[in-house]
């Protein structure tokens, strides 16, 4: 039997940091961690380290270490399609890391008996840490993958737990067991379903990472009230993978560059590059379905290109703006239907003659209408 000494040293951790209270550590003390990860996986660091493998076969004390360390640990690329040991490809499925885990966990405040749907099953440590604190018969599990749905099931049957798991697309969640008072995401959305709003209970809580197409991601904490509405801020930043019918591709492609525009900006590009949070919130809502790639060179000259483009689209508007050490201007070159830097800079100024408010000032709300940004108050909308 593998010790229990990382897990008791990385639970004073967690503890030690306030990332871990008294009623998720009885939870994760009841539901170890090393029960839900695979053999052989992909471990991602908490830091600037690079991926690495582990191997319970080869190295089992490592594996333990990893397991038991505040880092993401991957357990599947491309759908399948891709070897985890090699670490190429884009992650598919994973289990989160544990801080981020009790982090939104917390954020749900989940009380005795609440009724709980998640959506993203992964290895089913989540649905497991759920079912351990308001009794499996309450909580509710989605996972789109039937691989990785399989996978999880064996995992919570092997721990003692037997949530309700449904295999299939989690925007749609799950009517007939609605309603719920909390509702967890641990995939990122872009555009909350409305079907979550929908089948949470009024003042109920919804809690999933939302990732802007612009800028990065951050958990959301959106309440629910009685005319159809759920609305919240952002506690803290996350990077999540995306909820799989909501992936997209942003891609640097400068087709029609024989038809480009050129332009000069006395803007340093690097300034939206490295900007606050707040000011990509503000960008994004005011320069929809438009995404940013920061190039820097790698020839030590300090040069730097950020570029925009529209995302998933044949004949996409694109723009980039060069920096270029010592230059009082800066070269801009764009093509398409839309001025992208004048959109972008425009957003970005206005963010400035805003008072340059910050990342809390901001919230969100979802309607059957859709979602907007606000600033201050929901009756604020960020619209041009």
């Amino acid at each position: 039997m593998m010790s229990t000494e990382p897990e008791q040293a990385f639970a004073d951790t967690l503890t030690a940091s306030g990332r871990l209270g008294p009623t998720w550590r009885a939870a994760y003390e009841a539901v170890p961690r090393h029960q839900f990860i695979p053999a052989v996986a992909w471990v991602v660091p908490d830091g600037p380290e690079p991926g690495y493998p582990i191997d319970r076969g080869q190295d089992p004390d490592g594996w333990m270490r990893a397991v038991y360390s505040d880092a993401s640990i991957v357990t599947q690329l491309d759908d399948g399609d891709s070897d985890l040991t090699t670490g190429k490809g884009t992650p598919s499925s994973s289990g989160s890391a544990p801080g981020i885990v009790f982090a939104a966990l917390d954020t749900l405040d989940i009380r005795d008996h609440h009724r709980v749907m998640e959506i993203g099953t992964g290895t089913g440590w989540t649905a497991a840490l759920l079912s351990q604190r308001v009794g499996a018969h309450n909580v509710v599990s989605i996972e789109v993958d039937e691989q990785v749905a399989g996978q999880a099931e064996k995992n919570l049957t092997a721990a003692g737990h037997t949530p309700h798991l449904i295999v299939g697309d989690g925007a749609a969640g799950c009517p007939p067991r609605a309603p719920y008072d909390r509702v967890h995401g641990t995939c990122a959305v872009a555009t909350f379903p409305y079907a979550w709003v929908e089948q949470t209970r009024p003042g109920g809580v919804i809690v999933a990472p939302w990732a802007p197409l612009y800028g990065s991601g951050q958990l959301a904490r959106l309440v629910v009230d009685t005319n159809g509405r759920a609305s919240g801020r952002f506690p803290a930043l996350v990077s999540y993978m995306m909820l799989r019918s909501q992936r997209r591709t942003v891609r640097w492609n400068p087709h029609h560059a024989d038809e480009a525009r050129e332009t000069t900006t006395r803007i340093d590009p690097r300034t939206l590059a490295e900007a606050p949070y707040a000011a990509d919130l503000m960008i994004g809502a005011l320069v929809p379905g438009v995404a940013r790639i920061p190039a820097p060179s790698d020839d030590g000259s300090g040069r730097f290109s950020l570029l925009f483009v529209e995302a998933e689209k044949d004949d996409a508007a694109w723009a980039a703006v060069d920096y270029v050490p010592g230059e009082a201007e800066y070269r801009v070159t764009s093509f398409g239907h839309r001025d992208l830097w004048q959109e972008v800079s425009d957003a970005f100024l206005r963010w400035i003659a805003c008072g340059q408010p910050e990342r809390r000032r901001f919230g969100l709300t979802v309607t059957p209408e859709g979602q907007r940004l606000w600033l201050d108050d929901p009756c604020q909308p960020v619209t041009s």
